[in-house]
């Protein structure tokens, strides 16, 4: 995974782009070798972008202009197989190049193994690989884990290098790619959530239309269930009072109103004058009447 220089590094070749503005012929070809070898400068862009640099072409300074361009887009190995295009590399610049190379192998790979490490960066030993990428990330220009017992080097994360005009071409049909591959997979999510949200609201109506059947059902059974209890009691209501079967019924008075005699006493209103017109009332007569015999 690749992330942006640091401004420090930026910060790093300002001074060289402030000199490029009046450097010329030579002093351009000298601006270069200087730029190429200095310590914590890894990116090349904008010093290529200066007129007084560009002018080199075609001139006796062309070698320092190619040299320009392999640190800001090549490898060591491009180095190795076209010598005769650079100037000579003192040991600066040689392990500077190593460590562009080793940036460019990892944003293209999350795991690299030693042998082909040390066959592109032309290295001897294991210890000095080691070494070189201990170096790079103390630069900070690349992170990762050394796996000795693997032989090889697992990338966490590097620097981005300039890019050529090809390589920003690429760049931009991979960014246009990613954003169609993301564009589909939000519409497959909105997708998604708006199902989600339809069957969640199908199922609660699901469960509130049954919630009122329910209670429909339950009242319906307690109704039912109230009225065949009466009617196991008599098939009556209570009465205003709440004792008894209703008077507006057409209950016999008469068996309301029986009174338990002693055997061969006369059926007679008994105590003031107020209880014998009560019960001549309730009676409709003043005559006495014989008790019911079962």
């Amino acid at each position: 995974m690749a992330l942006d220089l640091s401004t420090s590094s930026a910060a790093k070749l300002e001074p060289f782009l402030l000199m490029a503005k009046s450097a010329k012929g030579a002093g351009a070809a000298k601006l270069i070798q200087d730029a190429t070898a200095a310590q914590g400068v890894f990116v090349f862009g904008e010093l290529l972008d200066m007129q007084n640099i560009s002018q080199l072409e075609g001139t006796d300074h062309a070698q320092a202009l190619a040299l320009l361009r392999l640190f800001a887009y090549g490898t060591y190995d491009e180095y190795l197989k076209q010598k005769n295009t650079f100037p000579s590399l003192n040991q600066a610049q040689i392990t500077k190049l190593r460590l562009l190379t080793l940036v460019s192998l990892s944003l293209s790979r999350r795991i690299i193994p030693y042998k082909l490490l040390l066959d592109t960066l032309q290295m001897s030993s294991i210890r000095e690989l080691e070494d070189l990428i201990i170096d790079g990330i103390y630069l900070d220009i690349l992170r990762g884990r050394l796996d000795q017992k693997s032989q090889q080097f697992e990338v966490e994360y590097a620097i981005g290098r300039d890019l050529t005009q090809s390589g920003v071409e690429s760049l931009l049909e991979s960014l246009q790619q990613w954003s169609k591959t993301t564009a589909t997979a939000i519409s497959s999510l909105d997708s998604q959530l708006t199902k989600i949200a339809t069957n969640r609201a199908a199922e609660k109506r699901n469960i509130e239309e049954h919630e009122e059947q329910l209670q429909a059902n339950l009242k319906e059974i307690n109704e039912k269930g109230s009225g065949k209890g009466w009617a196991a009691r008599g098939g009556s209501k209570p009465s205003a009072s709440g004792f008894g079967p209703s008077l507006s019924q057409g209950s016999n008075m008469d068996d309301l109103m029986e009174i338990d005699e002693p055997k061969g006493a006369p059926m007679s209103p008994q105590g003031d004058s107020k209880t014998k017109k009560a019960f001549k009332m309730l009676s409709g007569s003043d005559k006495p009447r014989k008790r019911n015999r079962f």
